[in-house]
């Protein structure tokens, strides 16, 4: 025997096209504060948001990572049979098995891929693009969709002030292919379990089950404010750091969509020029989670304010708590 063969990629992966989808269905500040103690002017001085996307009746997470994902393919000037490896972020696909992915893959029209769900929160579409990088390049698949998708509105308590006006629904993709040059960044990434009561889930499904009561999501507003201008801010500084890229020469910087008061206490911290033009669509969108830096990154290159071949700050964080980040070339 001479030895087990070995896989071989390409030498490097790049973001080919992105793709985005947001319901159809809008509320304001003022229909929200319907069911809590607040106001249309607190919600924006705290957080940014204006308005929100929640699905309609016609709308699910299905449909949402489906047009996101055609959009995606499409624009990258492939077919589905040219996708290999389908992975899907969310925390909002409510049965535990079968996974989404495979299903996605299968009404796209793609045969016999690599098919999965991940569950990291906000931080999962950077999770996902990190392993579709190294899927790429270690030759275990040649184009990778990442989708990140989630119906966080099935999962708000209205009721609740801390929580009610901040989530939103949503689907952003991108398709990851080979590269000679080099368009992914290494990923700076991790987590801390033992703030895992920062962000969570109100009710396990088994107490959903023998209570009767529907989950909805609950978070510590100042620990996770704490953690995300603090140590997740030094996370940002590592991803320039590792991957050779200065303040300077940074263009564009897309974190999570949580809170622009967050956004603005990074921006800080890095001491980014005023030039880098930075993603807010939590203004118009809400926090989408897994979704919210594919469909800023969509927007933001729609809308002109950044360009195919600028460099881009990638920082997700949330709920474990987890992060991930990146420093990409955009699509």
């Amino acid at each position: 025997m001479t030895g087990l063969k070995a896989s071989v990629g390409s030498p490097y992966a790049r973001i080919l096209s992105v793709g985005s989808a947001v319901p159809s269905r809008v509320l304001d500040n003022e229909q929200m504060v319907q069911h809590i103690d607040s106001s249309d002017e607190w919600i924006r001085q705290r957080t940014g948001i204006t308005e929100r996307r929640w699905i309609a009746e016609d709308e699910n997470l299905e449909t949402l990572s489906l047009a996101a994902a055609r959009q995606a393919i499409e624009r990258a000037g492939l077919t589905a049979s040219d996708i290999d490896a389908v992975l899907l972020s969310t925390v909002s696909h409510f049965r535990q098995t079968p996974a989404l992915a495979p299903q996605l893959a299968t009404s796209l029209g793609i045969v016999d891929a690599v098919a999965y769900d991940i569950s990291a929160a906000c931080a999962g579409f950077c999770y996902g693009l990190a392993q579709a990088e190294a899927l790429v390049r270690a030759g275990q698949a040649r184009h990778v969709l990442v989708i990140g998708a989630e119906t966080l509105s099935r999962m708000t308590d209205v009721t609740d002030r801390a929580t009610a006006f901040l989530f939103a629904d949503g689907a952003g993709a991108v398709v990851v292919g080979p590269s000679e040059t080099n368009g992914i960044g290494p990923v700076v990434w991790g987590s801390d379990g033992a703030q895992a009561d920062a962000i969570w889930q109100t009710e396990s499904w088994e107490g959903a089950v023998e209570s009767g009561t529907w989950p909805a999501l609950g978070m510590n507003g100042r620990a996770v404010f704490k953690w995300a201008t603090g140590f997740i801010a030094g996370a940002a500084s590592r991803c320039l750091e590792e991957s050779g890229v200065s303040p300077d020469e940074l263009d564009v910087f897309i974190p999570h969509q949580a809170n622009n008061r967050i956004t603005d206490t990074l921006l800080r911290y890095l001491k980014l020029p005023e030039k880098v033009v930075v993603a807010r669509t939590i203004t118009g969108y809400g926090n989408n989670s897994a979704a919210s830096i594919p469909i800023a990154m969509e927007s933001l290159l729609s809308s002109g304010e950044a360009r195919s071949g600028q460099t881009a700050l990638l920082i997700g964080f949330g709920a474990g708590l987890v992060y991930a980040g990146q420093v990409v070339t955009l699509p």
